[in-house]
């Protein structure tokens, strides 16, 4: 066997067709070594370079697995059961919030990823089909530092940088972002299961930079907040996709990558994953290639069941009157953008309701049920909305994974505004409520989500850090 410092494989879902999963596995190895074949039974799969860093190549190597089966792969002496078994009680695992904003490399590794080591028993005792990651992957807000033209950012920023300083950025930045994903990819607890089960992933802000698309224009738009953007969309691709441009799966949607959404579908079971980043300005979350995409989703037909992931809780409390209180607190603006984030920020009210009109028209629609699942927030809760015909709208929130949990204090005063109300939808009032043997509806403990199916029917539980797993909640 050998012992060279490969990181990986860490798999990721391309697609699902009539009779199989199709997956790649990504592998980080040092520069001028070559990684081993994958076998799946006799069949030799090699990898090929996918991205060359200062010190390191990343790999990558795609196979398919039948679907309905259990069985797996081979790579450098080990095997690697895999299931692929999507219509016999399948479990998927939900996560987000992965890190922290500052200081996370330094972390102390069995304390991070307590929790990664929770998902991995829990694999042990029934195995994941998949593993859906809702945002924040990686806590990018330290790549920023040690050069001379973001070292202050996004407080301040140089104006006409030159070419060959964008370019000394750019080659920062992305060694940067490749510290970070390395790090966090060859942990033992996460790199466990990500070698047995599948990921689906889709980006936030901090995959970027704290409250990127809702800091000012000026900043964002500037030459080096665009370069900022591209190389963390890069790494975006290479780390949480195993693609890049003009090679993405079949699941996106837009084959050119302006947005970065994505859906898979297996019989009854839908999964949908807007991006909430790539388009997204002060006043708008999506642009026109988001809303088409969600657009065409809500008309197709589908029976059966669809998890749509919102990077940011697409049900929660009236904001509007932290919003004023930022406004009218010169110690608080710092904070706008958070609020700014949000479907329920006052600047995207308009938006807020359109999606949520969608919503109401796919949990309309007979023989199909939807649940929303997020993260962002740092704690844990749920939220319905109720329809015509007995029919509800239903999110869960599970955040964070690695990320420590805010004081309660934070989590009691949501709880509060949740008391307020809210209803974007006249008539269809937004009820947040605790998870199930919870006293309160914001609950301020590490947590993950499982998902899990039996009968054509789905349930959820959380398993928080403190107080350990929850009931099943029928969905």
């Amino acid at each position: 066997m050998s012992i060279t410092p490969i990181t990986g494989p860490i798999l990721f879902l391309d697609e699902i067709t009539e009779t199989s999963c199709k997956i790649a596995a990504l592998f980080i190895a040092p520069e001028g070594v070559t990684v081993p074949d994958i076998y799946v039974g006799d069949t030799a799969i090699k990898a090929t370079p996918l991205a060359h860093f200062a010190k390191a190549v990343v790999w990558r190597a795609r196979f398919g697995l039948p679907l309905g089966s259990r069985t797996g792969y081979e790579w450098n002496g080990t095997r690697y059961p895999v299931s692929c078994e999507y219509s016999d009680a399948p479990r998927i695992g939900y996560v987000s919030c992965n890190g922290e904003e500052i200081g996370d490399l330094l972390r102390e590794g069995s304390e991070r990823n307590a929790m990664w080591a929770r998902l991995r028993e829990d694999h042990r005792a029934r195995p994941f089909v998949l593993l859906l990651h809702g945002g924040d992957q990686v806590y990018a807000d330290e790549v920023t530092d040690g050069h001379a033209l973001t070292e202050r950012w996004p407080e301040e920023v140089p104006e006409d940088p030159s070419e060959p300083e964008l370019a000394g950025l750019r080659d920062h930045l992305k060694e940067a972002f490749f510290e970070r994903y390395s790090t966090l990819y060859a942990a033992p607890e996460f790199a466990w299961i990500a070698a047995r089960v599948p990921s689906l992933m889709q980006w936030d802000d901090h995959d970027i930079c704290d409250g990127w698309g809702s800091l000012p224009a000026a900043k964002t738009h500037s030459a080096i907040g665009q370069t900022l953007f591209s190389a963390a969309r890069e790494s975006f691709l290479i780390f949480q996709q195993a693609a890049a441009d003009g090679d993405l799966p079949r699941r996106f949607s837009d084959p050119l990558g302006q947005h970065l959404g994505w859906r898979v579908e297996t019989g009854g079971l839908r999964i949908i994953a807007p991006d909430l980043r790539s388009e997204r300005s002060r006043r708008a979350i999506m642009g026109q290639g988001g809303w088409a995409m969600m657009e065409e989703e809500a008309a197709r037909k589908m029976r059966g069941h669809t998890f749509l992931m919102s990077s940011v809780p697409l049900l929660g409390p009236r904001l509007s009157v932290l919003e004023a209180l930022m406004v009218l607190t010169p110690s608080m603006q710092k904070y706008e953008d958070d609020l700014r984030d949000q479907w329920q920020s006052r600047a995207h009210r308009a938006e807020w309701q359109r999606m949520l009109r969608l919503a109401r028209s796919m949990v309309l629609e007979d023989g199909h049920r939807l649940t929303v699942l997020s993260g962002e927030i740092h704690l844990a809760t749920r939220g319905r909305i109720d329809f015509a015909a007995g029919r509800s709208l239903q999110q869960l929130v599970a955040s964070g994974i690695a990320h420590r949990a805010p004081p309660r204090a934070w989590a009691n005063l949501l709880g509060a505004l949740a008391w307020l109300g809210e209803a974007p939808l006249e008539g269809h009032p937004i009820r947040i409520a605790p998870p199930p043997g919870q006293a309160r509806r914001y609950v301020a403990q590490r947590n993950y989500l499982r998902l899990e199916g039996r009968e054509e029917t789905w349930s959820a539980s959380w398993e928080f850090e403190e107080s350990g797993p929850t009931e099943p909640l029928a969905l």
